[in-house]
């Protein structure tokens, strides 16, 4: 099969769809793989170390698209890439369509076939190629948190630990799954006074137990949620539903109660957002001020670590990748049924119910599809 990895072009989008040795793997079993002379810089992996790999460097943007029977990406497409879809291209990588109605329109338009890498998903409900992303997510969160308290940063002026006779910070985390469990594990680890909400009890006894005492957990509720939110000086939103938009969990009331100089760091900003007044930033201009407080809302958190964050991703999307090059794409989702709940568009249709829902869209069911 013929794969292609176009440079990323997103703002301050540093990562890469595969490492060199990803190219390799690929190239080794007879794939031929081209890559976008570049696509590598911002994650430290140069040019030669893709050409040493079995990669065929390409310098046109328009020519890695064309020549791809597979697309592989790290972030959405953006409209000066829409030109480039086909009905007969398969295209892999993370979309978040609930949050993006044009992106959606534009796929069903041109008849693409998109599978994204968050809605796969295994049948204990995981998400094997969400869970590196959340994970480096979650750990840049309070590190981000802690640097937006800082007075020179537009914040209370707080260090998140204290130091003796002082307050540390009082961060609540919401949502207790990859990301959130990840950023309990920094902040806790920064010296924060750290609750962790979420609606699942067994996970809230899974986290108590791993943190053994070093963290507190809370079933969420609407009450308990606005009282721990007002008295907070980090919040990190942290909540999915897989493939629909995040519920709002963070009203625009509940943060004019809050001090002024707090932080809310909104990681499920990609899915819309689990605060009310989140819209997405950037790296270059990442907070902004609503009633006082700081909101940073990065859409591609990860993407400040590319290193970390593209060998991380393609150890996860790799083994994926090898079945869909090898099978096809409706072979390899008729046998793996996780592989299938990544389908989101194809030839016109939407294949994913959330992201149906989430626009008003006529769904088509997996089932249907692979029949």
């Amino acid at each position: 099969m013929r794969i292609s990895v176009p440079a990323e072009i997103k703002n301050n989008e540093y990562r890469v769809a595969l490492t060199p040795a990803g190219v390799h793997d690929l190239a080794s079993a007879g794939h031929e793989v081209f890559v976008q002379r570049g696509a590598g810089i911002g994650s430290s992996m140069p040019d030669e170390e893709y050409a040493a790999a079995g990669a065929v460097l390409l310098d046109d943007p328009g020519e890695v698209w064309a020549r791809a029977e597979l697309l592989l990406k790290v972030k959405e497409p953006i409209a000066s890439e829409y030109g480039y879809f086909r009905d007969d291209l398969v295209l892999f990588t993370y979309l978040h369509l609930a949050a993006g109605r044009a992106l959606t329109d534009e796929l069903l338009r041109a008849g693409l076939t998109a599978l994204a890498y968050e809605t796969v998903q295994l049948p204990d409900r995981t998400l094997p190629l969400l869970a590196p992303m959340s994970e480096v997510a979650g750990r840049l969160a309070p590190m981000v948190g802690a640097h937006t308290l800082m007075r020179s940063s537009g914040g209370r002026g707080l260090l998140m630990s204290g130091v003796p006779g002082t307050w540390s910070a009082r961060v609540t985390i919401i949502g207790g799954g990859v990301a959130g469990a990840n950023a309990a594990v920094v902040a806790s680890g920064m010296g924060a006074d750290v609750t962790v909400f979420d609606t699942n009890v067994h996970r809230l006894r899974y986290l108590d137990d791993h943190f053994q005492g070093r963290i507190k957990t809370a079933a969420s509720n609407p009450l308990d949620l606005d009282h721990a939110v007002v008295d907070s000086d980090v919040v990190i939103g942290s909540v999915l539903i897989p493939g629909a938009k995040a519920p709002k969990l963070v009203t625009n009331d509940m943060v004019s109660r809050m001090r002024a100089g707090s932080v809310l760091v909104d990681i499920a900003v990609d899915q819309g957002g689990c605060f009310a007044d989140t819209h997405a930033t950037t790296h270059d201009d990442p907070t902004f001020p609503v009633h006082g407080t700081m909101f940073y809302c990065v859409a591609n958190m990860p993407g400040a670590v590319a290193n970390t964050s593209t060998s991380a991703l393609t150890n996860a999307t790799l083994p994926y990748i090898r079945r869909l090059a090898r099978l096809g794409w409706r072979d390899a989702a008729r046998g793996d049924a996780a592989l299938a709940a990544g389908l989101n568009t194809v030839g016109g249709q939407v294949v994913n119910a959330g992201v149906a829902a989430a626009h008003g869209l006529t769904h088509v069911a997996q089932a249907d599809i692979l029949a």
